[in-house]
């Protein structure tokens, strides 16, 4: 059993409209795409960043969380 303390949950933040919403993110998958529950605009990550809560979210995926490299 992992000893770490990973958070699930991200708060992630529309830059379009600026809706916030806390969502809970997969732990054995990146997620690349994600749908503003508002504005239905879809984000997709930054240059540099794994996944949408790595580029939007206040918490960083679980992979990354635990020091490892996301999505290879």
């Amino acid at each position: 059993m992992n000893d770490l303390n990973i958070t699930l949950e991200s708060e992630i933040t529309c830059p379009e409209c600026g809706h916030a919403a806390v969502e809970t993110m997969p732990t054995d998958a990146c997620q690349w795409f994600y749908e503003c529950t508002s504005c239905h605009v879809v984000l997709k990550p930054l240059p540099g960043d794994c996944c949408v809560y790595c580029s939007y979210g206040t918490v960083a995926c679980p992979p990354i969380q635990e020091g490892n490299s996301c999505c290879g």
